[in-house]
C-alpha cells in the first residue's frame, strides 16, 4: 500500500509544480508604452491530500483503494511599476491591509536609508557635494 499512496501523492505534487512556479508569484514583466514596465505580484495558497487502504481479499492479488486531490488559489495582490528607474507598488485590493501597506513602504524606506547613509558618509569625510 505504501508505494500506491506515495504514487498518488507524487502525482498531486507534480501537478502542483506544473501549475505554480516563481513566475506565478512574481510574474513576467510587461513592457508598456512610455517606458513603463509592470510586474504582476500574486499570492498563492495550495493544498493537497491523498490516502488509501488495502482492501481485504481472499486472493493474493493486491487490492488497493485510494484517492488524491489538490487545489490552488491564486490571488493577484499588486503590480510593481517601473518608470524612469523609480519603482512603485500598486495594490490590487481596494483596502490594503497592514502587510500590504508595509510592503508598499519598503521602496521609500530604502531610498531614505540610502540618502541618510550617503549624507552621514559625506559628513564623516568632511566632503561637501
Amino acid at each position: 500500500m505504501k508505494n500506491n499512496v506515495e504514487g498518488l501523492m507524487g502525482v498531486s505534487v507534480e501537478k502542483i509544480r506544473e501549475m505554480v512556479d516563481a513566475n506565478t508569484v512574481v510574474g513576467t514583466p510587461i513592457v508598456m508604452g512610455d517606458g513603463i514596465t509592470l510586474i504582476p505580484v500574486s499570492k498563492i495558497s495550495y493544498g493537497f491530500a491523498s490516502g488509501g487502504t488495502d482492501l481485504p481479499s481472499k486472493t493474493t492479488s493486491d487490492l488497493f483503494g485510494g484517492g488524491a486531490g489538490a487545489g490552488i488559489h491564486i490571488t493577484p495582490v499588486a503590480f510593481l511599476t517601473i518608470k524612469d528607474g523609480e519603482i512603485n507598488l500598486l495594490p490590487v485590493v481596494s483596502k490594503p491591509d497592514t502587510a500590504d501597506r508595509l510592503i508598499s513602504m519598503v521602496p521609500d524606506m530604502m531610498d531614505k536609508f540610502s540618502k541618510k547613509k550617503k549624507e552621514k558618509e559625506t559628513a564623516e569625510n568632511g566632503c561637501v557635494e
